[in-house]
């Protein structure tokens, strides 16, 4: 792999994704073609501002081949220099559709060929792009490829309560808030979550029912994930924790600080020792809006694949 600079640091960020799909049992990737560069790579662009990566890589998805996709398991990020400039390019698995068509944009892609990662590693023009192909061939063959995004995400930035004289379960958020429930909204989309499970207090409640109304996924609230209640009960709070795991959903569940250490042993029951040595384990644990996204086999084993910890973009 391509060093980057000296010092370490990045100076162009960009993301993409390595699409796949099962057909009469073979693994197929999405390669395409640059006429610019008159290379075969992976979709992928910069980031533009005010996005995060994973909003690149689902934005470039549409611009370049024409497909809506949702984020799987992240990938192996490659370094390179481009005149001078380090450059940093973040990959994520998404799984296609057989029935899907993607269509090349005939701007900065011309062609497009589904083909087997055999075929791919031969074409990919830059030996840089075989690190996640590899990745993603090792993945399905543990039965591990095909997943389902389990979300936490601590609520957005709520008014002081020194300057709330009210019930806390109306304490509203401020207006750094609500800005950053607008960037959870953009944020999820990239999961495409269908279910969202939160506590009814109204802080929580604001950052993620913006989602859910724009998108139609349904909601439920859970009194078990309020302060209040978790105080009383942190085994009740454990419990609905728990339940993300009995479904076959993509799922969101939106809680406060002080749930949090109890929401994260529950999901280090459901991940490799590995994997949950990453999980915050201090306080504030996240920071508003901010949100743990595991990626979960979807052939009933019980252990995470991934584990992401991604903050919405904050201007």
């Amino acid at each position: 792999m391509a060093k980057s600079n000296a010092s370490g640091k990045i100076d162009i960020y960009a993301a993409g994704c390595l699409c796949w799909r099962l057909s009469a049992g073979e693994l197929q990737v999405l390669v395409i073609h640059r006429p610019r560069y008159d290379d075969w790579s992976w979709p992928k662009g910069k980031q533009d501002n005010g996005e995060t990566l994973p909003e690149t890589a689902v934005r470039e998805l549409q611009e370049e081949v024409g497909l809506s996709v949702r984020l799987g398991v992240p990938l192996p990020s490659i370094r390179y220099q481009v005149k001078g400039q380090s450059k940093l390019v973040k990959y994520w698995a998404a799984e296609i559709s057989s029935t899907v068509k993607a269509k090349p944009d005939h701007g900065e892609v011309d062609e497009l060929r589904w083909v087997s990662t055999d075929q791919a590693h031969k074409m990919l023009t830059n030996a840089d792009d075989r690190e996640p192909l590899d990745e993603l061939v090792r993945l399905h063959r543990h039965g591990s490829l095909a997943t389902r995004p389990v979300i936490i995400v601590r609520h957005a930035k709520a008014k002081p309560r020194s300057s709330w004289q009210r019930a806390e379960g109306e304490r509203p958020l401020a207006a750094t808030g609500k800005r950053q429930a607008l960037a959870v909204t953009r944020l999820l989309t990239a999961w495409q979550p269908r279910r969202v499970i939160t506590s009814p207090w109204l802080r929580c409640m604001s950052t993620v029912i913006p989602f859910a109304k724009k998108y139609n996924a349904k909601v439920k609230e859970r009194s078990q994930l309020t302060e209040a209640a978790h105080k009383r009960s942190p085994k009740k709070a454990a419990a609905i924790v728990e339940q993300l795991f009995d479904t076959e959903h993509p799922v969101v569940l939106c809680t406060h600080r002080p749930v949090l250490p109890t929401a994260f042993k529950v999901l280090s029951r459901h991940m490799p020792g590995s994997l949950s040595d990453e999980l915050p384990d201090s306080d504030p644990y996240l920071s508003p809006g901010e949100m743990v996204v595991l990626q979960m086999p979807r052939n009933k084993k019980d252990r995470a694949v991934s584990c992401e910890i991604i903050t919405p973009f904050d201007d």
